[in-house]
C-alpha cells in the first residue's frame, strides 16, 4: 500500500510543497523561513514515523501569519491524500505528552467532519516567530483540510513547552490513528462510510 502524497498550493502570499510518507521512518528536509514552526514539523516526522518534506516560501517580510496558516493547510491536504478512503486504519487516536511542566493532549478522529476544540492559554505573544495564537489556527487548518473531528488541551506555564507538547500529542494521535488494522478489511464506522 502506497500511502504518500505531494501537494503544492501557490497563492500570491506562499509558495508550499508538502510530501508525506505515512509508513516512513521518520526522515525530514523541512524549510520553511520560520524556526519553530520548523522545529515543530520535525517532531511531526519523528515521533509520527512520517516521512516528511515541507519547502515553503511566504511573505515574512510582512508577517509569518499567511505561512504558518498556509503550511497548515497543505499538511492537511496531504494527509487525507494520503491517508485515502480510510479503510482498514484505525480510525481514531489519542496521546497524551508530557514536556517538563506542560501536559498536551489530543484525541482524533478521522471522521470525514471536519471539528476542532482547542483549549489553550499563553503567556507570550509569540514563540521566536511564531504567534502563539496561531498555534490553534494551524491545528484548525489541519483539521479542516485532512478531514479530522480534533480536540486538543495543554497546561502548563511555558509556552514553548506547551505548543511542543500539543504538536507532539497530534503527531502521536495521527499515527496511532492512520495505523492500518490488519483485521479491518473496511472502514471503522457502523455505516460503513465516513462523511465526506
Amino acid at each position: 500500500m502506497n500511502r504518500t502524497a505531494t501537494i503544492q498550493r501557490t497563492t500570491g502570499e506562499t509558495d508550499i510543497t508538502i510530501t508525506i510518507d505515512l509508513d516512513g521512518t521518520g526522515q525530514h528536509d523541512i524549510s520553511t523561513g520560520v524556526g519553530f514552526l520548523d522545529h515543530m514539523l520535525t517532531a511531526v516526522a519523528v515521533h509520527g514515523l512520517f516521512d516528511l518534506q515541507v519547502q515553503a516560501r511566504g511573505d515574512l517580510h510582512i508577517d509569518s501569519h499567511h505561512t504558518i496558516e498556509d503550511v497548515g493547510i497543505v499538511l492537511g491536504q496531504a494527509i487525507n491524500e494520503a491517508v485515502g478512503d480510510r479503510k482498514g486504519i484505525n480510525r481514531v487516536g489519542h496521546a497524551y505528552v508530557p514536556m517538563d511542566e506542560a501536559l498536551g493532549f489530543v484525541a482524533l478522529d478521522f471522521s470525514g467532519r471536519p471539528y476542532t476544540v482547542f483549549q489553550a492559554e499563553w503567556a507570550t505573544p509569540a514563540i521566536g516567530q511564531f504567534p502563539t495564537d496561531l498555534v490553534q489556527h494551524f491545528f484548525e487548518s489541519v483539521a479542516v483540510h485532512a478531514r479530522l473531528t480534533l480536540n486538543a488541551k495543554v497546561e502548563g506555564r511555558n509556552d514553548h513547552h506547551k505548543a511542543e507538547a500539543l504538536f507532539k500529542a497530534l503527531t502521536r494521535a495521527l499515527r496511532t490513528a492512520v495505523a492500518i488494522d490488519p483485521r479491518r478489511t473496511n472502514v471503522a464506522s457502523t455505516k460503513g462510510t465516513v462523511t465526506a
